[in-house]
C-alpha cells in the first residue's frame, strides 16, 4: 500500500518536471489506475485484518426456550395431590405413626398402597429394567446405560460384569400426566385442601 501511494505521488509529481512532457498524456489514466490500486490495497488490508469468524454468516438459531419451571413445579404438586387424593400418601408419610400399633399401620399401608398404585398405573407405563428374579446370576453388558444399573461390590476392569441381581430396577416408557398451569403466579397449587365440616 505504501509503494502504491509512492507511485501515485511520483506520477502526480511528473506533471511538474519539464522533461516528462511525453508522459503527461498518460498521467490521468495512470493516476486513476494507481488510485484504484491504492483503494483495492486498502480494502484488502482491512479484509485481511478481520478474523474469518467475523466474516462467516451465522445461521439463524431460534432462542433457546427456557423450561417453564413454574408449570413444572405445579405439575409435580398436582401429581403429589393425586397420590394424596387416592392413597392418602402425604398423610401416611407426615403423620406420626409411632402412636399406632403395627396392625393399624399395616391396615393404613394397604390403603396407601392400593391408592398410590392406581395413580401410578393410570399415569405411567412402568416395567422392570431386568426381568430375572432377585438373586439371579446376571451379566451387565458392554455399553450398558449408567442410569439403568447401580454396580455395588468390588468393581474392577471394564464391562461386561457378572454379578447377582439385588433389585430389578424400574423404568417408564410412557408418562401421561396432565398439563397444568399455575392458577396463581405467587404460589403453587394446594396438595390437599383443608376439609371443614360446617355446622
Amino acid at each position: 500500500m505504501i509503494v502504491a501511494a509512492l507511485l501515485l505521488a511520483a506520477v502526480s509529481g511528473a506533471a511538474f518536471v519539464p522533461a516528462a512532457e511525453q508522459v503527461l498524456q498518460f498521467l490521468p489514466g495512470a493516476t486513476l489506475g494507481l488510485s484504484v490500486l491504492v483503494l483495492l490495497l486498502a480494502v484488502f488490508q482491512q479484509f485481511r485484518g478481520t478474523p474469518r469468524a467475523n466474516l462467516a454468516v451465522e445461521p439463524a438459531h431460534p432462542a433457546p426456550q427456557k423450561p417453564d419451571d413454574e408449570s413444572a413445579n405445579a405439575e409435580i404438586v398436582h401429581f403429589l395431590s393425586m397420590l394424596q387424593g387416592k392413597g392418602r400418601f402425604v398423610d401416611f408419610l407426615l403423620d406420626d405413626i409411632n402412636a399406632f400399633s403395627d396392625s393399624q399401620v399395616g391396615a393404613a399401608a394397604r390403603v396407601v398402597h392400593a391408592g398410590c398404585k392406581g395413580v401410578l398405573q393410570e399415569h405411567f407405563v412402568i416395567s422392570p429394567v431386568r426381568t430375572e428374579p432377585e438373586g439371579s446370576a446376571v451379566q451387565v453388558p458392554v455399553g450398558y446405560s449408567a442410569d439403568e444399573y447401580r454396580l455395588v461390590g468390588r468393581i474392577a476392569g471394564a464391562a461386561p460384569f457378572s454379578g447377582v441381581l439385588i433389585h430389578p430396577g424400574w423404568k417408564t416408557d410412557v408418562v401421561k400426566l396432565p398439563r397444568l398451569l399455575r392458577s396463581a403466579s405467587d404460589r403453587l397449587p394446594v396438595i390437599a385442601p383443608a376439609e371443614v365440616e360446617v355446622k
